[in-house]
């Protein structure tokens, strides 16, 4: 006796690529049919802008020394501290490029050790 084999249906590649070309089709032409923008306008530049910190940080210059507001701080800690219960929950510290990561990740526990809830990290895209 034999027996016979089943045979098995191939998968319709073909028409899944077809489907997948088409989808491409449609969405490169409903890009197209967005309205554009008005042509006289002119958008704000704000890369002439000067980047500050915010005057409520604590800067860590390179060498790790402290400061808030121009002001020397002897440390994270001293400085948590004399904030008041409402300020201490979050706290922006503001690190020179070259400041070593081992003491910025120091300065961020003394903070944390401190009474600070968050401890923010500004960066330089971030005051752009």
């Amino acid at each position: 006796m034999m027996r016979r084999r089943k045979s098995t249906a191939k998968e319709p590649t073909i028409a899944l690529i077809n489907v997948v070309f088409l989808m491409l089709v449609f969405f490169m032409v409903a890009g197209q049919i967005a309205p554009s923008m008005d042509r006289e306008l002119t958008l704000v530049r704000a890369t002439d802008l000067e980047g500050r910190a915010p005057p409520d940080t604590l800067v860590v210059r390179a060498d790790g020394s402290l400061r808030y507001r121009d002001d020397p701080v002897a440390s994270a800690a001293a400085f948590a501290g004399a904030l008041p219960e409402g300020e201490r929950a979050e706290i922006r510290v503001v690190p020179d490029r070259d400041l070593p990561a081992a003491d910025l990740v120091r300065i961020a526990t003394e903070l944390r050790g401190a009474g600070a809830e968050r401890v923010l990290v500004v960066t330089e895209r971030g005051l752009e």
